[in-house]
């Protein structure tokens, strides 16, 4: 006859699947995968001797009736009556509260729009006018083609600078970028493209692929105007 396992005290959270552990659940699954006491266990950091983060958390959400509404109106005197919640932990809980109730209310942002070279352009003019030396900049956009970030890649020397793949795309990979926006100035003045220029957007343009990443234009730049690759079928 098979032997029964008696439960004598409560798993400890270090005693769980690492699977089912709040941290490594969202570094695997993303925040979204979790649930509210999850979410707070977090948030809380840890537990008592016998209480797991996690119970600790669904006892602080059943004591206010499972709603975080609720949850937001405590005070910091107010958690710290739960065992296992000192001062740090009320502070951070309410800190986070106070911070989902003033997202709604934030002002929009106005998305950006690159939908030409021309634009693109006028984005990264402030960025690489008047420069003595050679920069280069990536639009990271999204799936629409709405602006993610511009990010300086390199800067070098009067007629050159040096771009490492590499650096560029772990930076497209890390803000899930869909396509890019290449650009870089000519201090000399003069927008058409050397040989290195055209190399470059050839090799970046491949390993964009590689990556499910699609280069949309690269753009020289001067003080005064600029050439698109993209504009003169040179992609």
């Amino acid at each position: 006859m098979a032997r029964e396992i008696y439960v004598t005290a409560p798993l400890k959270i270090q005693d769980w699947a690492p699977e089912d552990r709040p941290r490594e659940k969202l570094l695997r699954q993303g925040a979204s995968s979790l649930t509210d006491a999850e979410l707070l266990a977090v948030l809380i950091g840890s537990g008592t001797r016998n209480t797991s983060v996690v119970v600790l958390a669904q006892h602080v959400l059943k004591t206010n009736g499972n709603s975080l509404q609720e949850l937001a109106k405590r005070s910091v005197q107010e958690l710290r009556r739960f065992r296992g919640i000192g001062e740090v932990k009320s502070i951070a809980i309410v800190c986070a509260m106070e911070l989902t109730r003033r997202r709604p209310y934030e002002p929009a942002h106005k998305r950006e729009l690159v939908n030409s070279s021309f634009k693109a352009y006028k984005l990264l003019q402030p960025d690489l006018t008047d420069k003595s030396v050679e920069e280069f900049w990536v639009l990271l956009l999204n799936r629409a083609n709405y602006l993610i970030k511009k990010i300086k890649i390199s800067s070098g020397g009067t007629s050159r600078t040096i771009v490492d793949s590499k650096f560029l795309f772990r930076l497209v990979l890390d803000h899930q970028t869909v396509s890019i926006v290449l650009a870089h100035n000519h201090p000399s003045g003069n927008t058409t493209p050397i040989t290195t220029d055209i190399e470059l957007t050839k090799s970046l343009t491949k390993a964009g692929e590689l990556l499910d990443v699609t280069v949309l234009d690269h753009i020289i730049f001067t003080d005064r105007k600029y050439f698109s690759f993209s504009d003169g079928g040179m992609l």
